[in-house]
């Protein structure tokens, strides 16, 4: 069948309906049909998987963001604890202070990334740890 048949004989709106859908675009946005009714039979026929998929996207962000919360929470449990063996004149490395220094990194970048992250019970642990360090790095008193 030619395309001049299509159009005039019994396939007349179809035919025509066809080469339209074909060769239809919008400058200088080009839309392709095609694709668009592709994607809605997709999603009608794989609408069920799709929402599941989604349902166990929010499920992992839940459980990601939870875990992150968790991390902080021990590297806040570090800092906390390395500030209290400071309090009781326990004697430390200058390794030491590196270690808990790169724990205080981590968590005041995620406090600064997380703000409903609750931060006020280690802020001053952290300024007393960095004003021992401060102090020892000028007297080169470390253990």
């Amino acid at each position: 069948m030619t395309i001049t048949e299509l159009l005039s004989g019994g396939g007349g709106i179809v035919g025509l309906l066809l080469v339209l859908l074909t060769l239809v675009q919008i400058a200088p946005i080009k839309v392709n049909p095609w694709t668009a009714i592709g994607k809605a039979v997709g999603r009608a026929i794989n609408g069920d998987v799709i929402e599941k998929l989604e349902e166990t996207r929010r499920t992992l962000d839940d459980h990601i963001k939870t875990d992150d919360a968790r991390n902080a929470d021990m590297h806040r449990a570090a800092i906390l604890r390395f500030n209290n063996e400071l309090l009781r004149d326990i004697p430390h490395t200058r390794e030491e202070f590196f270690e808990v220094l790169s724990e205080i990194d981590f968590y005041e970048q995620y406090c600064d990334t997380h703000k409903e992250y609750i931060n006020n019970r280690a802020i001053h642990a952290v300024a007393n740890i960095k004003r021992v360090y401060d102090d020892r790095l000028i007297k080169h008193d470390f253990l």
